[in-house]
């Protein structure tokens, strides 16, 4: 097989470049390097039947080009940044909405008919039902990103339909493990090492959240492409537990050794956007013979540990500081 995938030097995709090379299978990667890292590809860009392609998703001519030959294209490259939207809100229409058209639209004119999206629980807003299954209807849409993925399944189900493509479409829970670059693990981390006897907390810290580890995300992805066969495949990822934002708090002191000061601010929602709850119905994903192999806090002390052990997270930490 020859993958296509987008946001190939992030957390993600650079994992999911590794496990696809590591079966056997040809890769292109492609990232405009705005938040991805070239450490990540270190390994992948020694293996022979990888390539890389440093452009922008919003550059059609490039990216036409650069999905010429694949025969999947695993979507993973976005804006992530949910917590501060509202300060730009334009980043989540053209590199999570457009972009995921123009993807489509290249995927058209070169003949490739599967894709893989990487979508999010968000979408789901603050739903009334828990664990939250596919099926559930929306509610009011309470963060731009999750709009933005929404409107790109949207177009993808679009696609699948007039233009016979096959759509896999993944609800992820935040996701967590090695090259971990943003969340709440970083945040807590960047904020002990800097006065590690006092964490301020965005929200009370009761927040209700769903994490799972990267590899058992891939694991999922993988599984789903093997063996469901819909034109369009929606399947929501997560562990079928969650933890309390102090909870995880607690493992990642506990880890570090370390009793900080706790203090809070926002109520129950850290900003606007952040669900006080999210549990999501995996059932699905389950049926086709995938489970979890971490826990919540297997994962989250899985990413302290890289976090805290990585060169470069305590590279950038001294140049934020000098």
């Amino acid at each position: 097989m020859r993958a296509f995938v987008t946001g190939a030097a992030g957390f993600i995709g650079s994992n999911m470049v590794d496990r696809l090379l590591a079966a056997g299978h040809s890769v292109a990667g492609f990232d405009n390097m705005s938040t991805g890292q070239q450490r990540f590809l270190q390994s992948a860009a020694k293996h022979p039947q990888f390539i890389f392609h440093k452009a922008d998703l919003l550059d059609r001519e490039a990216l036409t080009q650069a999905v010429k030959g694949a025969d999947l294209v695993v979507h993973l490259a976005a804006n992530a940044d949910v917590r501060f939207g509202t300060e730009h809100p334009h980043k989540d229409l053209d590199q999570n909405t457009i972009a995921t058209w123009n993807v489509l639209q290249a995927m058209r004119e070169q003949g490739c008919k599967r894709i893989v999206f990487s979508s999010t629980g968000s979408v789901y807003g603050e739903p009334d039902i828990f664990p939250t299954p596919e099926t559930c209807p929306f509610p009011i849409q309470t963060s731009l990103y999750g709009a933005s993925k929404l409107a790109a399944e949207g177009l993808i189900q679009a696609y699948c339909e007039g233009f016979g493509m096959q759509g896999y479409i993944f609800r992820f829970v935040s996701i967590l493990g090695e090259r971990y670059t943003h969340g709440h693990v970083f945040d807590f981390y960047q904020q002990l090492a800097e006065h590690p006897e006092h964490l301020h907390v965005l929200g009370n810290g009761h927040q209700k959240k769903s994490y799972l580890y990267v590899q058992d995300c891939i694991d999922a992805i993988l599984t789903a492409i093997d063996k469901a066969d819909g034109k369009v495949n929606i399947f929501n990822l997560g562990t079928d537990e969650y933890c309390e934002v102090n909870d995880s708090i607690g493992w990642i002191c506990e880890h570090l050794g370390l009793h900080p000061k706790l203090t809070y601010a926002g109520g129950e929602r850290g900003w606007i956007g952040d669900s006080p709850f999210i549990l999501l119905n995996c059932s699905r994903i389950r049926s086709l013979g995938w489970r979890p192999r971490l826990t919540i806090k297997e994962a989250v002390l899985a990413t302290i540990k890289f976090v805290s052990a990585d060169a470069g997270v305590k590279a950038e930490r001294m140049r934020l500081e000098y």
